[in-house]
C-alpha cells in the first residue's frame, strides 16, 4: 500500500507519516516543484491524502490530476458545508486537521483497510489470482513493473493462455488506466481493410469512403492499443505500423497531413516472430521495435497447483453466469483435471467447466476428459451417473465435421483467400481464424515481390 502525502505543515506531515507507518504503508512525499511538472504529474500510489499546500490550493483541481487514485482530504473544519464541498470536489473521506495523533492514525488505518478491501474485491471479481504457482507470481510481479512504463510490450504464449487479460491488466494499473484500451484482432480483419481500420481514411479516399473515418490507432490516443495476433499482419500494414512507432505520427488514407498521437503499444502472438522474420513473413525491423519488454505467459499444464484451484474459481463464476448451482468437484474429476495436458489452456478449461455445469445432474461435478480435452468419454468415472456420460457420448459424432473442416482448408487455402474460404464453409472470418488456431493450421500469406 503506497500513500502520497501532500501537506506543508512539518508537524502535521510527520504525524501523517507515523500514521501511515502504523498502517504498514509506504509513504511518498515528493511532488513536482514547477507548474509544468505539476501539470503532467501522475503519482504512483494507491491513495492520496492532501491537506494544505501552495501547489494545490483547489481540491477539485488536485482530484483531476490524481484521478482515478482515491483522494482523502484534511480540512480546517469538519462542518457539514465543508464536508459536502470536499465530497463534491472528489474527496472519498475527510478528517479534521486539528485531530490528535491517535485519531489521525485510526483514520489512516481505516482508509488503508477500505482501499485494500476494494482492490481485493475488484481483483477477485475479474481475475484468478494464483497462490500456488511460482511462475504466475513472477508474472504478476513483472506485470506491475512493465505497467509503470510506456515502453512497447510483446506478450507471447500459446492460444488460450490469457494474453489479452494480461494486456488489460497492464493497462488497468498503468498511468493510462483511465484512458481507453483499443483491442484489435489482426487475424480477424481482411487484408484489404486492415490499413483503413488501423489508420482511418478521408472522405473520397476510395470508392465507398463517403465520410471521414477515425482509425483505431487514433481512437486509442492517450491510452493503449492492443494488437492481438500481430504476426498475422500483412507486410504492407507492417511497414505503416513501423513508421507510426518510429515517428509517433499517423496519416489517414487519402490525407496529405500527419497527426501526432500518444499511444502505448502492446502486441501479442502465439507464433515465433523471430522464425517468421527469418523466413521473410514478418519484418525484422518491426520485430525488434515491438520486442522491447516481453511477457511470457506459461501454458496451463506448466502451472503447478493452479489447475484445480482455477477450475473451482471458474465453477463459481460460470455457475453465477448460467444461474445454476455451483457444485463441488468429485475426487475423480480433480485427478482428471490435474492429469490432463490442456492443449487449449485456460480457454479450454473454462469451456469444460461450463459444459459440465450444464450437463451434470448429480450432487457433485463429474468431469472426464479425452486426450483432446473434450468431455466425452469412452471410460466412465467411478462416480459418474450413467445418463450423464451417455448424453456426452451422443455428441461425439461432431468430430467428423472437424475432420471435414481441416481437409477442406488444407485442400483449398492456396486457391482461395480467407473470405472465400469462410463463405464456402458458411462461417465468419473470425470463426475461420479461431478454428485455424485450434487445429494448428496457420494462414498462408502471400509474399510481396
Amino acid at each position: 500500500m503506497r500513500i502520497q502525502l501532500i501537506e506543508q505543515d512539518p508537524a502535521l506531515l510527520e504525524a501523517l507519516k507515523e500514521a501511515c507507518q502504523r498502517a504498514e504503508a509506504q509513504v511518498l512525499t515528493d511532488i513536482p516543484s514547477d507548474e509544468r511538472g505539476l501539470a503532467h504529474w501522475q503519482p504512483q500510489c494507491d491513495l492520496v491524502i492532501a491537506g494544505q499546500h501552495p501547489a494545490f490550493s483547489d481540491l477539485a483541481a488536485l482530484n483531476r490530476v490524481v484521478w482515478p487514485i482515491p483522494l482523502a482530504a484534511l480540512l480546517p473544519t469538519t462542518r457539514p458545508q465543508s464536508v459536502m464541498q470536499a465530497a463534491r470536489s472528489g474527496a472519498v473521506d475527510v478528517c479534521d486537521r486539528e485531530a490528535d495523533a491517535a485519531h489521525l492514525a485510526d483514520w489512516v488505518g481505516q482508509l488503508c483497510a477500505r482501499r485494500q478491501n476494494a482492490k481485493a474485491k475488484a481483483g477477485q471479481n475479474d481475475y484468478f489470482h494464483s497462490e500456488a504457482c511460482a511462475k504466475m507470481r513472477g508474472l504478476e510481479d513483472t506485470i506491475g513493473r512493465v505497467a509503470r512504463t510506456d515502453s512497447t510490450l510483446l506478450i507471447v504464449g500459446e492460444t488460450g493462455t490469457g494474453k489479452e487479460l494480461a494486456a488489460r491488466q497492464v493497462h488497468r494499473i498503468s498511468s493510462r488506466g483511465d484512458k481507453p484500451i483499443v483491442t484489435v484482432n489482426c487475424a480477424a480483419i481482411p487484408e484489404t481493410l486492415i490499413e483503413s481500420e488501423l489508420f482511418g481514411y478521408e472522405k473520397g479516399a476510395f470508392t465507398g469512403a463517403t465520410a471521414n473515418r477515425l482509425g483505431l490507432i487514433e481512437a486509442a490516443d492517450g491510452g493503449t492499443l492492443f494488437l492481438d495476433e500481430v504476426g498475422e499482419l500483412p507486410l504492407a500494414a507492417q511497414a505503416r505500423l513501423l513508421r507510426f512507432m518510429q515517428e509517433g505520427e499517423i496519416r489517414r488514407i487519402g490525407s496529405v497531413t500527419s497527426k501526432r498521437v500518444d499511444v502505448r503499444l502492446i502486441c501479442a502472438t502465439h507464433r515465433n516472430l523471430a522464425e517468421l522474420a527469418a523466413r521473410g513473413e514478418f519484418r525484422e525491423d518491426l520485430f525488434y521495435r515491438i520486442d522491447v519488454l516481453r511477457l511470457n505467459i506459461p501454458p496451463l499444464r506448466a502451472r503447478d497447483g493452479d489447475i484445480v484451484a482455477m477450475a473451482e474459481w471458474f465453477i463459481e463464476k460460470q455457475a453465477a453466469k448460467l444461474r445454476v448451482p455451483a457444485k463441488p468437484l468429485s475426487e475423480y474429476s480433480r485427478d482428471s483435471l490435474a492429469a490432463h495436458r490442456w492443449p487449449g489452456n485456460v480457454r479450454e478449461l473454462q469451456n469444460v467447466i461450463e459444459r459440465s455445469l450444464v450437463m451434470s445432474r448429480g450432487a457433485e461435478l463429474h468431469i472426464t476428459l479425452s486426450e483432446t480435452g473434450s468431455p466425452k468419454t469412452s471410460r466412465q468415472g467411478p462416480s459418474d451417473p450413467p445418463d450423464e456420460v451417455a448424453s456426452i457420448e451422443n455428441a461425439s459424432g461432431e468430430l467428423s465435421l472437424e475432420d471435414y473442416f481441416q481437409r477442406f482448408v488444407l485442400q483449398h487455402q492456396d486457391a482461395m483467400n480467407e473470405t472465400e474460404l469462410a463463405q464456402k464453409l458458411g462461417i465468419s472470418r473470425k470463426c475461420l481464424w479461431e478454428r485455424r488456431q485450434r487445429f494448428g493450421i496457420p494462414r498462408q500469406k502471400q509474399k510481396t515481390a
